[in-house]
């Protein structure tokens, strides 16, 4: 019994099959690392929010900027909204009818598994990796994701967890 050749697609084939992005910001689906702690981190999100669609929010930090800059190797500028307080920004979204998903482990969490496909705005909020999504903002969640993990460590890099949660929110996964 033989298996059929694999035959890789050229990078032509590949920008052809690629759904057309949408001219401007839709505002339908966020990654939110409001406390971030790496700026590595953010230029690798970013480069996940431009390929699922999704736009990036990130505090007004003075190294962000840099660090957006360092880590991404995008061609176009991509969609970066900056934020002021994240707790306003949160609550913001969250009166305009947007879905806020902590990305954290938790009680009554939601499985990454088990997430569906978002059918209406979203935004994921990855945790700090160190100390968490700070207290005040979990009230400000309608629903917590936890990715599950075997292994020693107790925590997820904030782009690859919130990368995952893009994925599964975008439908891509």
């Amino acid at each position: 019994m033989s298996r059929p050749a694999i035959r890789l697609r050229t990078r032509k084939e590949l920008r052809a099959e690629r759904r057309r992005r949408p001219p401007r910001c839709l505002n339908h689906l966020f990654a939110a690392p409001l406390w971030p702690m790496h700026g590595a981190n953010l230029g690798t999100l970013l480069r996940t929010c431009d390929a699922v669609g999704a736009c990036l929010a990130v505090p007004r930090l003075p190294w962000v900027p840099a660090a957006l800059d360092r880590g991404s190797t995008l061609r176009r500028p991509a969609c970066v909204h900056w934020v002021r307080d994240p707790y306003d920004w949160l609550e913001r979204r969250r009166a305009e009818g947007v879905h806020i998903l902590g990305v954290e482990p938790a009680e009554n969490a939601t499985r990454l598994a088990d997430l569906p496909m978002a059918r209406r705005p979203a935004v994921a909020v990855p945790s700090h990796e160190r100390e968490g999504i700070p207290p005040e903002a979990l009230d400000l969640l309608d629903e917590v994701v936890e990715i599950l993990m075997i292994g020693t460590g107790a925590s997820r890099n904030v782009a690859v967890a919130a990368s995952l949660v893009l994925y599964k929110l975008a439908g891509f996964a």
